[in-house]
């Protein structure tokens, strides 16, 4: 401590003696000394024994300063003292997260936009959805495996409910769980909606299939096309098909047999039968064997042939004999729909295919010969020759007549009716040995046809009452049990032919056999309402019934009350559409309009009916009641076509629409399990049934 105070006092002394003294040598000396200042010294020793905060040294409050900067301006940077930073390290507190400060930054607008002009912010919906999916969080405790996605998909197959189906994927799976799908919940949701004719979501689902980069099977392939097939627009099926072809040959995929028959299948369905035969010989071609499922899928394309099919089915029946494969239950359940549904075009043309299947029986004079007095003891053939034409020759003894029958692997003609008056169906099922031969061929094969067979034969056979009852004395002699969709049939072929008390008849025939009507049962029992009270009892009925009206059912009440031209019948079924709130459709609209063309032309013709009282006042009570339905539809002002176009139901939209009937799949499962309900006709007592009327009150219905 001497020592300090004396070398403090000595340097003083020096510096004074520096300032007088000149020129000695000792202040040459000590001026060379490099001494520092005392302010310094004096600081170094406090800096010995004081800790500096960084509030003394000032620092804390640039730091203030700094932190409420504009960050604009030029930055000021931190003066950093060197002065003790090891001590400062030793007492550094423990690092906490700074929050950092919210930068201020001034907005200076859209430098494309001018002025004070302000552009309204729109939204892009799809960044909506994606900001949504990426806060939404995901349920990872209701992650299932994929197993147990595809068992519910297969339930809500199982039960018809196509849309649920679809939710499981693209609600559950993507959504809500983000739950990677594989190719088998693909293929099961397009096999399903393949089904449906759901067409357009089973290639949208496709799409998204090879988007994911899922491998592609010929399972794939075949449901694709049966989804096709199955299309509700014949046009968008065709469209799709050839859509999908063109890109299997662009990937080099070589279809299978069953890849060959959806093709068929699907181009012969949507009305491109040339399409259907070349892919039956690419397959030749390529020695791919042809199965008994190709050549129903040919038939089928033949059915959709209305000029020409019946000629094209009896040749591909033929081809398929001649291979040696047996035809099925389906083989001549395609049969009878080409013969209900298509002609053999051009005579030349159906001579030329008698040549090739029955050569020596073309020879033949193609005339069937009958005798009035032998009809009673064919029964069978009197069902089959009361309405053919009446050019037909009668000549010889019933023994001596022969049906044809082209089905068989060596077919004969027998005494067949002229060519030129085969146009009907009933006509064209002669050709195939008439119901007794049909049948018998079926036993040949070994095949028991069921109620849906002779449900379509019911539709082929001769439209007398002779004729039905030989229909259902095999029905009840098989043992089978018909259903209402028989008994639908059996009305509406009734109806046609203005057989409307026979019509009636067959509803003591359901209660007989046990059965209930149906909203179709209602729907061609109303073809026979040709008065408004007929109508309001049959409206009456389905009130008990609890059945709801439709418009195919008003729709045909309006054709019988255009064709009896009662304006009041007329104005009441327009009356009933408006407070029902049903939808027309284009049967619906069509009569009215072709009643209204008619009314107008009749007047213009100046026809006497028109001139009386009752007419005037019903056709001004009708005009008002067309003006104001087209009104309330919206379709005022608009032509026939146009209006038809308005009111058409869009393909899809059946897709689209809620469970009718209120019904809730989800909550009643057994209803997947319930059938149609079926009865035996063993009561139905058939030589109590009515005969045919006279002859001249029928009328032949093309």
């Amino acid at each position: 401590m001497a020592l300090r105070l004396l070398s403090r006092s000595m340097s003083c002394h020096i510096r004074g003696l520096q300032l007088n003294a000149t020129g000695r040598t000792l202040n040459s000396y000590i001026c060379r000394l490099e001494l520092p200042p005392a302010s310094w010294s004096c600081s170094q020793n406090r800096l010995l024994h004081v800790r500096i905060t960084d509030q003394e040294a000032g620092l804390q409050t640039k730091r203030e300063a700094n932190r409420n900067q504009n960050h604009f301006r030029e930055e000021v940077l931190e003066e950093l003292t060197t002065a003790a930073p090891r001590e400062r390290q030793k007492f550094k507190p423990e690092k906490k997260p700074k929050e950092k400060p919210t930068k201020k930054v001034q907005d200076f607008g859209d430098p494309d936009t001018f002025g004070d002009a302000k552009v309204a912010a729109t939204e892009d919906p799809g960044d909506v959805e994606e900001e949504e999916f990426i806060s939404n969080s995901t349920r990872r405790s209701k992650k299932l495996k994929a197993v147990e996605y595809a068992r519910q998909i297969k339930d809500h197959l199982k039960a018809n409910r196509l849309n649920e189906a679809i939710a499981v994927l693209e609600q559950r799976m993507l959504k809500e769980d983000r739950a990677k799908p594989d190719k088998y919940i693909y293929n099961l949701l397009i096999s399903g909606c393949a089904k449906a004719g759901y067409t357009r979501k089973a290639f949208f689902l496709y799409t998204k299939m090879r988007q994911r980069g899922l491998q592609v099977t010929g399972g794939t392939y075949t449901s694709l096309f049966n989804a096709c097939a199955n299309a509700p627009s014949v046009s968008d099926g065709l469209a799709k098909a050839q859509i999908l072809r063109e890109n299997m040959l662009e990937k080099g995929y070589e279809p299978n047999v069953k890849n060959y028959n959806a093709m068929i299948k699907a181009y012969g369905r949507c009305g491109d039968v040339d399409t259907a035969y070349m892919l039956a010989d690419e397959m030749m071609e390529r020695q791919l064997e042809l199965n008994a499922d190709t050549f129903n899928f040919l038939l089928q394309a033949c059915a959709s042939n209305s000029e020409h099919g019946f000629r094209h089915a009896l040749l591909t029946w033929h081809n398929m004999l001649q291979r040696g494969i047996s035809p099925d239950y389906y083989s001549f359940n395609a049969m009878l729909r080409c013969a209900r549904d298509c002609g053999f075009g051009d005579l030349d043309s159906m001579r030329e295919v008698l040549d090739q299947i029955a050569p020596s029986a073309a020879r033949k004079k193609p005339v069937l010969q009958l005798e009035e007095g032998q009809q009673d003891d064919l029964p069978s053939v009197q069902a089959n020759t009361t309405t053919l034409p009446a050019q037909i020759e009668v000549a010889t003894t019933a023994s001596e007549l022969e049906l044809p029958n082209l089905l068989l692997p060596q077919p004969h003609l027998g005494s067949l009716v002229a060519l030129e008056e085969v146009t009907r169906p009933h006509e064209r099922f002669l050709l195939l040995g008439g119901l007794t031969g049909f049948l018998e061929h079926m036993k040949q094969h070994n095949i028991t046809p069921d109620i849906e067979t002779f449900t379509a034969m019911l539709e082929v056979i001769p439209p007398t009452n002779a004729a039905e009852k030989q229909l259902l004395t095999f029905v009840r002699k098989i043992g089978l049990k018909a259903d209402i969709d028989f008994f639908n049939i059996l009305i509406k072929k009734r109806s046609m032919r203005f057989d409307y008390e026979s019509a009636k008849e067959v509803l003591f025939m359901i209660r007989t056999a046990g059965l209930r009507p149906d909203i179709v049962t209602y729907g061609v029992l109303a073809l026979g309402c040709r008065t408004q009270e007929e109508a309001r009892e049959l409206l009456e009925q389905m009130q008990v019934a609890g059945i709801k009206m439709n418009m195919p059912i008003l729709g045909a009440m309006l054709r019988q009350g255009c064709a009896n031209k009662s304006f009041s019948y007329v104005n009441e079924i327009i009356q009933l559409s408006l407070e029902e709130g049903l939808k027309p459709n284009e049967a619906f609209l069509r009569h009215l309009h072709n009643f209204h063309r008619g009314c107008a032309r009749a007047i213009d013709a100046r026809h006497p009916s028109t001139k009386t009282a009752a007419f005037k006042k019903g056709h001004s009570k009708f005009c008002d009641k067309y003006r104001l339905y087209y009104e309330e539809q919206g379709l005022a002002g608009l032509k026939l076509e146009d209006a038809i176009a308005k009111v058409k139901e869009r393909p899809y939209e059946q897709f689209k629409l809620p469970p009718v009937d209120g019904m809730e799949p989800l909550k009643h499962e057994q209803l997947k399990h319930k059938t149609k309900q079926r009865k035996y006709i063993k009561k139905i007592k058939i030589h109590e049934l009515q005969d045919d009327p006279p002859k001249e009150s029928l009328k032949r219905i093309e």
